[in-house]
């Protein structure tokens, strides 16, 4: 019984990666993270992904603040944590967050904060959903490799 569990929760695994991979959400990159984790280090992935998640929430406050607490916003300094906010997004393949990132530094880079705040607003949508999604991917990957005795650390909300 215990195989055929095991069985179901690889399947299910593959399945939402391929859900997340078709969305556009994930892309390569995600792959070539998933390689770099082996059992010298099996949480490799989701520690470096609640690293991004911790990152991403200052940087998505920052941006906020930057937004809605002033007048006037500081267009370059939004640029800067863009920029950051892209990089990490890249680095862990989270596709559609960096495409929004692209759209949201279009937007400062014109001063432009009507859009500037429609992109904030998609970009906490994609951004929740690339944090659920991946949530649900480790909890599944708990699960599978959890008589083996691997814990993947979850990030505390």
């Amino acid at each position: 019984m215990l195989g055929f569990s095991a069985d179901r929760l690889r399947a299910d695994m593959n399945r939402l990666l391929a859900l997340l991979f078709h969305q556009g959400v994930l892309d390569e990159q995600f792959l070539q993270l998933q390689q770099l984790q082996d059992e010298s280090s099996p949480n490799f992935v989701s520690e470096v992904v609640n690293i991004y998640f911790q990152e991403s929430e200052r940087l998505l406050k920052n941006l906020r603040a930057l937004l809605i607490e002033r007048e006037l916003s500081d267009y370059k300094k939004m640029g800067n944590h863009l920029n950051q906010l892209m990089g990490s997004s890249s680095s862990i393949g989270a596709n559609r967050v960096r495409n929004v990132c692209i759209a949201f530094r279009a937007n400062s880079e014109q001063s432009n904060r009507a859009g500037c705040l429609r992109a904030l607003e998609v970009l906490e949508h994609e951004y929740c959903y690339l944090k659920s999604k991946l949530h649900e991917l480790f909890q599944i990957e708990q699960q599978r490799v959890l008589g083996a005795g691997v814990r993947y650390p979850m990030q505390q909300n």
